[in-house]
């Protein structure tokens, strides 16, 4: 990967949490800085394609509803701490 320089203003504060993480991670400054500008990148990009096609989705039988995702997620949960505990599902 090719790096291209270019100069950013950024907040005092700002700059010494990375400076603190750098330290920390035991890595450099602009390799942090990198990584939030690539994350960032990643994060608005705005796809050409769909990330799914027809074919690739499936059907839930009907709409899904907050309570629904609600209770997939404490369900996978208890059964996950149950599972840690080595109780039987």
């Amino acid at each position: 990967m090719a790096l291209k320089r270019t100069n950013v203003y950024a907040d005092d504060a700002d700059l010494a949490l990375i400076k603190e993480a750098a330290l920390r991670d035991g890595v450099s400054e602009a390799e942090l800085i990198r990584e939030g500008i690539h994350r960032i990148a990643l994060a608005r990009r705005v796809w050409d394609q769909p990330f799914v096609e027809d074919g690739e989705t499936f059907d839930l039988g009907g709409p899904v509803v907050r309570e629904d995702v609600r209770d997939a997620a404490s369900g996978g949960f208890t059964e996950r701490e149950n599972r840690n505990r080595g109780h039987a599902a």
